[in-house]
């Protein structure tokens, strides 16, 4: 993460972050990085189909695909980068060794869905993971690790 904070410091861009099940993981990661302050605009952990309405995510979108789909992800990418005119911002949903009463779809256990939306080229930067039946916790690190390379990536 410390490539990417520094990349995002020279060039003067920001990033923002709307995230489900990882739980507020990827922004903890970038807040360990010396400098953040310069480059995060704001991060929300939206947990329920509530909340993400709330930021902007479309009901209809949700209703139609699932919380759980690449269409609900990059609904929060966006709509997280909009909301703090962002140049990237980062919208993760999914599950992880769990099944959520709230939503009782037929969508896989232990699949997570992840948006990157650049504002600057108003394009979606989309990946599906599965994850092993580990840990929540080592689930997390697996999918933020994977976000960390794509936005080497990208930025």
């Amino acid at each position: 993460m410390n490539e990417i904070v520094e990349k995002l410091i020279n060039s003067k861009k920001t990033i923002s972050t709307m995230e489900s099940c990882t739980g507020g993981s990827i922004v903890n990661e970038i807040t360990n990085v010396s400098g953040a302050s310069d480059i995060l605009k704001f991060s929300a952990v939206t947990y329920s189909n509530e909340y993400k309405i709330k930021m902007g995510v479309s009901k209809d979108i949700i209703d139609k695909y699932s919380v759980y789909s690449i269409e609900t992800a990059k609904e929060m990418s966006k709509k997280i980068s909009d909301f703090t005119n962002s140049s990237y911002g980062i919208g993760v949903t999914g599950k992880l060794n769990r099944i959520d009463k709230n939503n009782m779809d037929n969508s896989d256990n232990n699949v997570v869905f992840v948006s990157i939306y650049s504002k600057l080229e108003d394009k979606y930067y989309t990946d599906i993971y599965h994850v092993d039946n580990i840990s929540r916790k080592e689930n997390k690190k697996i999918i933020v690790n994977n976000i960390i390379n794509k936005l080497k990536d990208i930025i």
